[in-house]
């Protein structure tokens, strides 16, 4: 009995010092998307700074398809040893969930362990230049007189763009007609033009038409104002909090990582995030900072956010 209680104890010793030793090698950061859009280059950046923090590698890995479903199920069965991360985002691990979850093969609240938050990217409310109202509570009133006369553009059903739109519509009351387009290009372009009339999208992509006088912005579909865009009003601030919506970033584990390792990779991300480059580059295109860290409160954030895209979903057709 002694022999195994002394076993014992040196095998937790063992395994308790391997758990401070982490990382002992590079870890791979997944992003579930093609490489040089904003979720890629914004990876990179952070890798970058996450392996000054921990004294190893980060390597970032792109593991594109099917929106997004096929890295995040590859981390999802991946060993849960902490070397594996994910760059999860609210269309794989919100909108998805909320429309087709028997699609995912996979479940965002159970199959993984929530690290930290990283992103939040508010919608533009665009209208087109010579729309006859210039503010959030303009546009209602006006959508109010003349049910069905407005409409709004997104790069198609079910996109993140398309169900800011319908939250705006259920929050406000409006009836205000959705145009599915086959790319966000194309609509953004029909904005421009007048053939629509307004769209829900980021900053990066409505800037260049609103600097060129092509549109113009009402408002954003964030809690509080941009600090890019500080003299755009939200929708919550204008009174339709109902009609918040960002697009988000979170980093996660496969389930059954060590608690332990789990809260280096924490401390890790929450140095990366307070350093003023990084909140420099997130905030100079319409992003903040997320300052939700840990599983259960990433668990919760997503469990409501996966609600809030059903009740945004729900009546309209999807297919």
């Amino acid at each position: 009995m002694k022999i195994l209680i002394l076993a014992a104890t040196a095998m937790a010793a063992f395994s308790g010092a391997a758990l401070a030793d982490f990382p002992e090698r590079p870890i791979t950061w997944v992003v579930p998307f093609a490489a040089g859009g904003v979720t890629d280059i914004t990876s990179r950046k952070l890798a970058e700074r996450l392996q000054a923090e921990l004294g190893q590698p980060v390597i970032v890995e792109n593991k594109p398809g099917a929106g997004g479903l096929v890295g995040t199920k590859e981390v999802q069965i991946a060993a849960p040893d902490g070397y594996t991360v994910l760059f999860a985002s609210s269309g794989p691990f919100g909108i998805q969930a909320a429309l087709d979850p028997e699609k995912l093969k996979y479940d965002p609240l159970t199959d993984f362990e929530f690290i930290h938050g990283v992103t939040a990217s508010p919608q533009l409310l665009v209208a087109r230049h010579d729309a006859p109202f210039d503010s959030l509570q303009q546009l209602v009133d006006y959508a109010q007189d003349n049910p069905g006369e407005l409409n709004f553009g997104s790069p198609g059903v079910g996109t993140a763009q398309h169900l800011g739109g319908e939250l705006f519509k259920h929050a406000a009351g409006v009836d205000i007609e959705h145009i599915p387009y086959t790319s966000g290009s194309t609509q953004m372009v029909d904005l421009a033009a007048g053939v629509i009339d307004l769209s829900f999208d980021y900053q990066p992509i409505v800037a260049p038409y609103v600097e060129d006088g092509k549109m113009k912005i009402l408002g954003t579909t964030g809690p509080e104002r941009l600090k890019a865009r500080p003299e755009i009003e939200s929708v919550a601030e204008a009174g339709y909090p109902e009609a918040v919506n960002v697009g988000w970033t979170y980093l996660v584990v496969p389930k059954g990582v060590p608690e332990n390792i789990r809260k280096k990779l924490e401390d890790g991300m929450e140095k990366v995030l307070t350093d003023s480059e990084i909140v420099e580059m997130i905030e100079a295109d319409g992003r903040s900072v997320m300052q939700i860290k840990g599983h259960e409160a990433g668990k919760a954030f997503v469990a409501s956010e996966i609600e809030k895209f059903r009740v945004a979903a729900d009546g309209i057709n999807l297919n």
